[in-house]
């Protein structure tokens, strides 16, 4: 007897793994469907956005093909073609203009001290020099109030 019911319990539960199955098979058809629909819509929107304008047909473009081609169309064939010259040349940069640029600018000096505790050299233990550093120069802008 507990086979029998054993049984029938386990085809019920395959009937219903079956109805499941089936439900997510028929879930899957309609979001393919889906999908395939959002992509329709994505490309008309593309082609919307980014295609060919209304405006453009091929008589509006064979009624300006003469108006563009003008030259061409007036040009001399029996003239030889014009000779093209190249132009090389390099300009020099004046030697010393940043200089003079930043003459009429003040000039402040700031030095940076260590204290005490952070002179002393980490390897040796002795007290660091002082050294003197190249000058680095930088422009400082102040704002103009205009009322």
């Amino acid at each position: 007897m507990e086979t029998v019911t054993k049984v029938s319990e386990m085809e019920q539960e395959i009937q219903s793994l079956k109805d499941i199955v089936a439900n997510q098979i028929t879930e899957i058809s309609e979001l393919k469907i889906l999908i395939k629909f959002y992509e329709e819509q994505f490309k008309l929107a593309q082609r919307r956005q980014f295609g060919s304008s209304s405006e453009q047909s091929s008589e509006q473009l064979y009624l300006f093909e003469d108006m563009f081609n003008e030259a061409e169309s007036q040009a001399n064939p029996i003239l030889p073609e014009p000779a093209y010259e190249e132009i090389i040349y390099k300009r020099k940069k004046r030697v010393g203009k940043r200089e003079e640029d930043l003459s009429d600018l003040p000039v402040e000096r700031i030095d940076y001290e260590l204290p005490e505790s952070e002179r002393i050299c980490p390897e040796c233990g002795s007290l660091c020099m002082i050294l003197e550093l190249p000058c680095a120069m930088s422009l400082k802008l102040s704002r103009l109030l205009l009322r």
